[in-house]
């Protein structure tokens, strides 16, 4: 066993609770131990005075404790500190405490604390303050280690594990096994950033000197998180592309230059690129795997459509695999229509449930007879079977699980797999989570699109809103109002979808047909309601963002999202989207209900100030984190310790680069100066090339 990969009980001090207590920190091996890194740093040599914190910002001061004291009022207890630096004082509150605050603040302690600061009644406040003991008094005194050294560090803690243990414990980690720590990135890449050896990188981070050494080092280990990603996912790319073999489906010029022919407009520049890109993926043997990003409107569909038709015109089968069976029945009516001339194409839905004429379709499905087929997740069921699939297009592909994704990729006949994605997104999410697809990008709108204008209004002006739904249903036109509530809440006081639309009938356009559409009505009902107001029988349509995608009505030139501060930027783009899609001018209005914070505001004005999904995509990326992006955790995105791919972005470039290139040159690190890298143990590399070539 290598030394690093022993137990933690291994070390002095630490038996079976202590051990179990670690574990809660991730922390079963020594190795583990000297990789936790610290979370904070307490720097003694800082230099903001009491006198000089701002309110509202988050400060870090140190100071003496001048007085400790439990206080009771109306509203409880609650504890109350008082530190000096010698110039100005402050007040530190708890509301909750234990030991583990009071053991810090006996008088006369040095402590650093760090917190957001408050004014009350003239006072300097911390709330909640975190607290650290670095002065020569108190209980906590330093080690004869820490003495005369500026920097601390602050790691992760449970209860039951204090700074003083861990920070000891981690100086017995490296006192025994410094040399065991080996190097895991090739000595090019170490010259050309100037990166110090990960041994000593290491020591630098639990044990810095001064704020540059943190600087440095974190740009290491994030650089080296980001390069084994990086690494992961090229070989996953190079094992796809040179060793997993898919179909060649040249085009025969039949199906597809029918299509070109009959279409009623022109392809814009755009769409002729990422078909070429297309066309040259589906004729290599190499079992195509690309991600196409286009804004709303961008015109996916028609390339997604030339894609199927070079499948069927080799006598294959294609599918496409939507998120929702309103987006499947969407997909299914448009390309019917646009195929409705041409008898030799055969075009089926499937949906999910049980009838007679789903196990029918099946048969027909398995028998070669349907040549494209669209559906939802019932396309991967059990009972599924295609007679020669060519051909995947999944649509909204981020809504899918990875297993999901991958079940019609897996097809033995190797099929290749187009991604779509009409929620643009941002380039450094794109490399991360799919740094192993190619990538094209629709970044044209078909001649003709007006830009949908975005007015910010406040609640109290919501007649003016109504003025203009009006306007634009006197001249024949349809509108949508979307809330963030099916139903009334106790819990949250939104409006919601229900009262608004029986207010709406009801009072200003009792005139006109209002509908109301939401995720918990049954599909036939949903199905209904869509179809009525596409034929325009319903001019006003009250929704939650169950209209998000795949609604496709060009005579809808109206967007009305209430509670426009609730919803993040990505949605609110997909919902402006459903408007402006025909020759009209449309508008979309955001409601906005006080109080407003300062991201909300943010939101809404760069809603107001740009129809560009990809600028609107990385702003919301900026203001949300990677995690949230699509509302939901994205399960498939990695958990970076030390990087963060919106601040590392040029990191996150140069990783991406230095890792194809070594994949190109020797993809199964072979060569000497690759041993760093062919050493290094990286479970998530390991278990993803283990689960590819299954």
């Amino acid at each position: 066993m290598h030394e690093l990969q022993k137990p933690v009980t291994t070390l002095p001090g630490v038996g079976p609770t202590r051990a179990g207590l670690l574990a809660k920190l991730g922390v079963h091996t020594v190795g583990d131990l000297m990789e936790l890194f610290p979370r904070d740093y307490v720097r003694r040599d800082t230099g903001v005075a009491i006198g000089d914190l701002i309110p509202d910002q988050v400060a870090a001061v140190v100071g003496t404790i001048e007085s400790c004291q439990e206080k009771r009022t109306q509203r409880g207890r609650r504890l109350e500190a008082t530190l000096s630096d010698g110039m100005a004082s402050m007040v530190c509150v708890w509301f909750r405490w234990g030991r583990w605050i009071t053991d810090k603040l006996e008088v006369g302690a040095r402590v650093w604390v760090s917190g957001k600061v408050t004014v009350f009644r003239g006072v300097v406040q911390m709330m909640h303050p975190e607290v650290e003991v670095i002065g020569d008094s108190g209980r906590d005194k330093p080690d004869d280690f820490w003495s005369g050294r500026d920097v601390l560090p602050l790691y992760p803690l449970t209860e039951g594990i204090t700074q003083k243990w861990l920070r000891r414990l981690v100086i017995e980690a490296f006192a025994a096994h410094h040399a065991d720590v080996t190097e895991n990135l090739p000595a090019q890449l170490i010259k050309l950033y100037g990166f110090t050896q990960r041994g000593a990188a290491m020591q630098k981070q639990h044990f810095p000197v001064t704020g540059t050494d943190i600087a440095q080092v974190r740009q290491r280990f994030a650089y080296e998180e980001l390069f084994y990603h990086q690494l992961m996912l090229a070989r996953c790319h190079h094992l796809r592309t040179e060793a997993r073999a898919g179909m060649s489906l040249p085009v025969q010029r039949k199906f597809t230059t029918w299509l070109k022919q009959r279409l009623p407009f022109s392809l814009t520049a755009a769409q002729k690129r990422v078909i070429r890109e297309i066309v040259a993926d589906m004729e290599s043997t190499a079992q195509m795997n690309r991600l196409l990003q286009g804004d709303v409107g961008s015109g996916k569909t028609i390339v997604t459509l030339f894609a199927m038709l070079i499948a069927v015109e080799n006598g294959c089968q294609a599918a496409l695999m939507a998120p929702t069976e309103v987006l499947a029945e969407q997909h299914f009516r448009s390309i019917s229509r646009l195929l409705a001339d041409q008898p030799d194409v055969r075009i089926a839905l499937l949906k999910g449930g049980k009838s007679r004429d789903k196990t029918a379709l099946k048969e027909a499905i398995a028998a070669g007879e349907v040549d494209i087929v669209v559906g939802t997740h019932a396309l991967i069921q059990k009972g599924v079977v295609f007679q020669r699939l060519a051909f995947v297009a999944v649509d909204e592909q981020h809504r899918f699980g990875v297993k999901q994704r991958s079940q019609l990729a897996d097809n033995e006949s190797r099929p290749d797999i187009l991604h779509l994605s009409a929620t643009p997104i941002p380039r450094s999410l794109a490399l991360t989570l799919w740094g192993d697809l190619d990538i094209s990008v629709l970044d044209e709108l078909p001649p003709g699109r007006k830009p949908i204008k975005t007015v910010w209004k406040a609640a109290d002006r919501i007649g003016e809103v109504y003025n203009a739904v009006w306007s634009e249903l006197q001249k024949g036109r349809q509108a949508y109002m979307v809330c963030p509530l099916v139903e009334q809440s106790e819990k949250q006081d939104l409006l919601d979808a229900e009262t608004l639309y029986e207010r709406l009938q009801k009072g200003p356009f009792k005139r006109y047909k209002c509908a109301l559409l939401h995720g918990r009505m049954h599909s036939d009902e949903k199905d209904r309601v869509m179809q009525a107001f596409q034929r325009g029988e319903i001019h006003l349509l009250v929704a939650t963002t169950v209209i998000e995608v795949g609604i496709d009505v060009a005579n809808a030139t109206v967007m009305v999202i209430e509670h426009a501060e609730r919803f993040g930027l990505s949605q609110m783009h997909q919902l402006r989207g459903r408007v402006g899609r025909g020759a009209e001018e449309s508008w979309c209005y955001l409601v906005a209900h006080p109080p407003l914070g300062e991201e909300a505001r943010i939101r809404l004005q760069t809603m107001v100030s740009s129809t560009d999904g990809f600028v609107i995509a990385e702003k919301d990326l900026e203001l949300r984190g990677p995690g949230n992006f699509f509302g939901t955790q994205q399960s498939g995105l990695p958990a970076f310790r030390h990087a963060n791919i919106v601040q590392d972005h040029q990191l996150l470039k140069a990783a991406r680069a230095d890792a194809l290139k070594l994949v190109e040159h020797d993809a199964d690190m072979q060569q000497p100066d690759h041993a760093p890298v062919r050493n290094h143990y990286f479970p998530t590399y390991a278990e993803r090339e283990r689960l590819f070539r299954q």
